[in-house]
């Protein structure tokens, strides 16, 4: 499959998630590392009119879990979340995100994967660590 099908495939999945209600897209795909976007505006905004910790959580643990989901056999494994750290670094009031994800270690029970939010500056936004497991399907 072509990198475009896949990334079209991704998005239709979003339909009636939180990935959906935030804006995610999916923007590319490739040998161990995936890539979303999200736009910052009020509906991911904190009280202080910034983007909001949990907004930055929520993108960052959808490519890191998607990573990791599209590099197992479905069939036989899931991917689920285990811990998520995240170092938020710099505020951000407008604009687009986007958050790339890449294998620390792929391993065969655990993938431990960074993810970094830059901005359109190529700013650091935020730096996070997500541990997933890979379980049976029959476990999930």
């Amino acid at each position: 499959m072509d990198k475009q099908n896949k990334l079209d495939q991704l998005n239709a999945m979003n339909k009636n998630t939180l990935m959906e209600a935030l804006d995610i897209n999916f923007s590319d795909v490739g040998e161990g590392f995936m890539e979303a976007t999200m736009p910052v505006n009020h509906k991911v905004h904190q009280p202080y009119g910034i983007l909001h910790g949990g907004a930055s959580i929520a993108l960052a643990e959808t490519v890191g879990s998607v990573l990791s989901a599209t590099s197992i056999d479905y069939k036989i494994y899931k991917s689920v979340g285990m811990q998520m750290t995240a170092n938020h670094l710099r505020p951000k009031r407008d604009g687009i995100v986007t958050a790339r994800a890449e294998f620390i270690k792929q391993g065969r029970t655990t993938h431990l994967v960074k993810i970094e939010i830059r901005d359109e500056e190529n700013n650091l936004i935020s730096y996070c660590h997500l541990t997933n497991s890979i379980v049976s399907i029959n476990y999930v």
